[in-house]
């Protein structure tokens, strides 16, 4: 796989897809990037994960997250 970092992964997310990494145990979890529009409550542009569960919660990215090298579009 190519290298493929945080960065990279920032760039597909602006580009409205959805990112993953290899080394999450949880399958099937990816990141999105939410832009806000006239009907949002939330008025900034944040990333959300979508869990193992389905669930859609707001996501920081962790150091290993940031420094990792393991990205892939979803």
């Amino acid at each position: 796989m190519p290298f493929t970092d945080f960065g990279w992964a920032l760039a597909r997310l602006r580009e409205g897809q959805k990112v993953t990494r290899d080394g999450w145990n949880g399958k099937g979890q990816f990141v999105g990037l939410q832009i806000p529009d006239q009907n949002s409550k939330m008025t900034l542009p944040y990333l959300f994960i979508i869990t193992v569960s389905g669930d859609s919660v707001p996501w920081l990215a962790s150091q290993t997250d940031m420094l990792a090298t393991d990205w892939d579009v979803a």
